[in-house]
């Protein structure tokens, strides 16, 4: 007859593996879905700019120079006096990586282009190195 009331240490290996396991199956698609996310934030970002530099194109005449970028949005530029703003509640947000929107007018594919490089900060990529941009 067995006296105590604790578990083997083979019963103890066996949770621990099986939750190693489970870890190793919900995580890699935890982590997937927080990518995801960050993307369709991005794709969210673009939109409300765009919003907000139609909104300054129809108050001013002209969409802001790439000099002058999307600060344009917050701030008054010294030579614009139609300027009805600020068409931001805030400043003009980095993107879900912490790094800056590019604004360039005028765009290569359109008026102009407003983009971002995604997680990698370079040109091109995939998955959520993917370049998040206003003409596609």
């Amino acid at each position: 007859m067995r006296g105590g009331g604790g578990f083997t240490l083979l019963e103890l290996l066996v949770v621990i593996v099986i939750i190693g396991l489970l870890a190793g199956y919900v995580a890699p698609r935890y982590f997937g879905q927080i990518g995801k996310s960050e993307v369709g934030l991005a794709r969210a970002q673009i939109d409300a700019l765009d919003k907000a530099l139609d909104q300054f194109r129809l108050d001013v005449g002209s969409y802001p120079s790439t000099e002058t970028g999307l600060n344009a949005l917050v701030t008054r530029p010294a030579n614009q006096p139609k300027w009805a703003g600020p068409y931001l509640k805030k400043a003009v947000p980095p993107d879900p990586w912490g790094n800056p929107y590019h604004y360039r007018y005028p765009g290569e594919h359109g008026e102009y282009d407003l983009f971002s490089y995604g997680k990698d900060g370079q040109p091109g990529g995939t998955g959520e190195g993917v370049d998040i941009t206003n003409w596609n």
